[in-house]
């Protein structure tokens, strides 16, 4: 095709090229992209001339106004930034200290070390898990981790799998149960526990009447006096496991590792009360038995042990509810073995003194 020819065999004037060009030069939508030997000389002469497009047909500098409207965006960020900080500068410790809320993964097995030591930061009413491993544990049942199920012994798959929910029911009505925690009677856990196990229901007959050393509520249900405490929000955080096997006479036999960190305030605090976290670290084996070989009831279970470790829930005399220390109280307590009640790496209750002897936490 020639110079200036046009598709459709016509040609353009010079005086066309160039009002082409200088539309071209000044931006053109719909400029040519490969231009004609013609047009490149015209074009030439154009940036020969003053004024004529010196930059070129092809470039382009972008204007300013753009370039200040990103050092405007820029500016306000940082203005944005600096009213954080002054505002909430605690929310900005945060950030770069460690994220309390980052989840943990489930426990299936027991953990080799403690978890690693926190910030130091004071739990708040919107955050009573704050600087502590709990924040990033799950919350209520989600933390107590079920394995998947087998037939043992005289149970199938299906009523292995069914012993497990159930005996993970037992754990949630006796720890997580708002109405227990506020001191009212485990009723639903009570039911799941076999009626024809007597040192159990002696236990149970005499433990919230007439609480002791030797007949404790707190041995297998957690509460506080409403009178004296409450809960701070309605989260408790949970991390432990069931594992189970075979026991005597071919029973399912299932063991409980679970830690319930309660997050409590006195009864009559304010909403900038002081905040104590109660941490109780429960192991249970429970005994899923043959009907045909002990008496029993459908759908409970027989205890073959309990074991508690317990911190920041009172060492006096027996009430039948945990007694969070508050003030001076706390700060007078230096009594007791210390322990760091979020340490799931050794086991629960070493020796006989578990639950009786008062424990001091390292961390809480």
């Amino acid at each position: 095709m020639g110079a200036g020819t046009e598709p459709d065999g016509s040609s353009r004037s010079d005086e066309e090229w160039e009002r082409f060009l200088r539309e071209s030069v000044a931006g053109a939508a719909d400029a040519p992209k490969e231009p004609s030997a013609r047009a490149r000389d015209v074009a030439k002469r154009l940036r020969a001339e003053p004024g004529g497009g010196s930059e070129g047909w092809r470039s382009y500098t972008p204007a300013r106004p753009k370039r200040r409207f990103g050092w405007s965006v820029a500016g306000l960020l940082a203005v944005l930034v600096l009213l954080v900080v002054a505002v909430a500068p605690g929310r900005v410790v945060d950030l770069f200290a460690g994220a309390d809320s980052s989840p943990s993964p489930a426990e299936t097995a027991r953990p080799t070390r403690a978890p690693a030591a926190e910030a130091a930061r004071r739990p708040t009413m919107e955050e009573p898990f704050r600087g502590s491993p709990a924040a990033g544990w799950a919350s209520g049942a989600a933390g107590i981790t079920v394995p998947e199920a087998s037939a043992v012994g005289w149970m199938s798959t299906a009523e292995v799998e069914r012993a497990l929910a159930s005996s993970r029911d037992f754990l949630v009505a006796s720890g997580l149960d708002g109405g227990v925690l506020r001191g009212e009677r485990p009723e639903k856990a009570i039911a799941l526990i076999n009626p024809h196990q007597k040192d159990v229901q002696d236990l149970l007959n005499t433990a919230f009447r007439a609480p002791s050393e030797k007949n404790d509520p707190l041995f297998l249900f957690s509460r506080f006096q409403p009178s004296r405490t409450r809960l701070v929000g309605d989260v408790v955080k949970t991390r432990g496991r069931l594992t189970y096997r075979e026991g005597e006479r071919g029973a399912l036999q299932v063991t409980a590792d679970v830690t319930f960190v309660y997050p409590v305030t006195r009864a009559d605090a304010g909403g900038d009360g002081e905040i104590v976290r109660t941490i109780v670290r429960r192991e249970l084996v429970l005994s899923w038995d043959d009907p045909r070989k002990v008496i029993t009831e459908p759908g409970t279970f027989s205890i073959v042990s309990h074991k508690y470790d317990m911190t920041n829930g009172g060492c006096g005399a027996p009430t039948g509810y945990f007694t969070p220390p508050f003030g001076t109280d706390r700060r007078a307590d230096k009594t007791g073995t210390e322990v760091d009640p979020y340490d799931r790496s050794t086991p629960v209750g070493r020796g006989e003194s578990s639950g009786n002897e008062c424990r001091r936490a390292t961390r809480s």
